[in-house]
């Protein structure tokens, strides 16, 4: 019998504020544990929430962004379960009337756009976390500085059918909230973090096989290694006749498998009710006009016009647009008189390859765009050839200097003057008497012998098409 997994996301990215979704907190990463905290998140009797209109805001962002209707009248909810990171021993979520519903976004699969549905995007404060590292080391200690921090929950339809399409989806929703700055999208710091629920079903089937749900995978390498295994897992318990478990599970980064957590949740597990403490959210329309008028260029728009007046693949804008920052820096490099074709190379080639090394990005740098557009236009011009400028790139890169001041210091300067090179170019002859005898007699390969032989005699400097343009004048029969 032959399967097909049946794949959906629930994508969990934190909303960038200052403070927490219910208390004035802070959500600053990395201070001490349990510092960022007060009655409210430490769930004291007596503490009552008051909601961030901030993070509403940013949430109504990304749902009008990923063309969701955005409900007038959401309504927060008590999500009931104890667990030891939760000190309330509820999480305040949305259940029943969500802020967004029914959206969508495309990916590029194979060249071909896919259209995923999001069923809804709902407002929930985070859990604290479990430290198993202390005096007592069988112990877990509580940190609950991540208590109350507003999160935007991406609930997606069950409309992906492979691995590598969930992480197409997971860099996408990544793109997005990072371009709306709705988060700050830092994967290492939690702030955006998938479950990812597969089963599988007799292929051409509508009835929907029992699903599993791998929790809280935060990167988008893992989110494919996880789906991937777990689809091979299912397949072969199905294969030796043991039905599926609902169950959730965790991923194994090391041994890049999947393993059981705990019996699945099911909704009326968790008891849910609206939140007595908290009124419904009534938003005006004209508010959410306000906030359509104001999104900024989105990814795909921004994709289109790269295509339509620069002249650039569809792979290069792909790669060019995926970030904000690096897309904007490309732009820069553009208005300041690059080609556009050159600027994207050297960004996604030379600047890209840096960025990932240092885990750095485009507000790292020590130059803006114009010096990159300054060091392309003289490669272009002839003044240092391209591998000098892999030279210059790398003292910009590590100092910030101008590439005129680089290419002076360093003595870079390419040589194309003929009168200057002519002379080297006869010794190069003059000294091997048996490949000039061979390029006359036919071997034309024997030019790039030459052509070396003088590069090497100028420390790499000279102009090659006028080391070859000489060349082929004194070996002319």
């Amino acid at each position: 019998m032959e399967f097909e997994p049946v794949i959906g996301l629930e994508i969990h990215a934190q909303l960038a504020t200052e403070s927490k979704l219910f208390c004035t907190c802070s959500t600053e990463f990395g201070k001490p544990a349990n510092e960022n905290t007060c009655p409210v998140c430490l769930g004291l009797p007596g503490a009552l929430p008051v909601t961030n209109r901030k993070a509403i805001e940013l949430a109504v962002r990304l749902g009008l962004a990923t063309h969701c209707t955005i409900r007038l009248d959401s309504q927060f909810a008590r999500k009931n379960y104890f667990y030891p990171d939760l000190p309330k021993a509820y999480q305040i979520s949305q259940y029943e009337r969500p802020l967004c519903e029914n959206g969508w976004v495309e990916i590029q699969v194979n060249g071909q756009s896919r259209r995923v549905g999001i069923t809804r995007i709902h407002v929930e404060e985070d859990a604290g976390k479990l430290v198993h590292e202390g005096v007592d080391p069988k112990a877990s200690y509580v940190d609950l500085n991540r208590a109350g921090v507003p999160l935007a929950e991406i609930v997606s339809e069950p409309d992906l059918s492979s691995a590598e399409e969930a992480r197409l989806y997971m860099e996408k929703i990544h793109s997005l909230v990072t371009y709306l700055n709705v988060s700050r999208g830092n994967m290492e710091q939690g702030n955006l973090r998938a479950d990812a629920n597969v089963s599988l079903r007799v292929k051409g089937s509508e009835a929907l096989g029992t699903r599993t749900e791998t929790k809280n995978i935060n990167s988008f390498r893992f989110v494919r290694d996880a789906i991937a295994y777990e689809i091979d897992r299912q397949r072969e318990e199905l294969a030796e006749g043991r039905p599926i478990v609902l169950e959730t599970r965790l991923y194994d980064s090391l041994s890049k498998t999947t393993h059981p957590m705990r019996s699945k949740e099911e909704a009326h597990d968790y008891r849910y009710f609206p939140e007595p403490d908290l009124p419904p959210i009534r938003l005006e329309q004209a508010w959410v006009d306000a906030i359509r008028a104001s999104l900024p260029e989105l990814p795909d728009e921004k994709a289109a016009r790269y295509q339509r007046d620069f002249g650039l693949s569809a792979y290069d804008v792909g790669v060019l647009v995926a970030d904000r920052a690096v897309a904007e820096f490309f732009e820069g490099v553009v208005a300041a008189g690059a080609a556009p074709k050159k600027a994207a190379n050297w960004v996604m080639g030379d600047l890209a390859a840096r960025f990932n090394e240092d885990k750095a990005g485009p507000a790292d740098l020590k130059f803006g765009p114009d010096r990159l557009a300054e060091m392309i236009r003289m490669i272009e011009a002839g003044e240092i050839s391209s591998k000098m400028g892999k030279a210059v790139f790398e003292e910009l890169y590590a100092s910030g200097k101008a590439p005129a001041e680089i290419v002076r210091e360093k003595g870079l300067a390419q040589v194309s003057d003929e009168s200057a090179l002519e002379g080297i170019v006869d010794r190069a002859l003059a000294d091997n008497p048996e490949q000039v005898a061979q390029y006359k007699s036919g071997r034309d390969k024997m030019l790039g012998y030459f052509v070396g032989q003088v590069m090497k005699a100028t420390g790499g400097q000279a102009n090659p098409q006028v080391v070859n343009d000489l060349l082929r004048n004194k070996l002319a029969p």
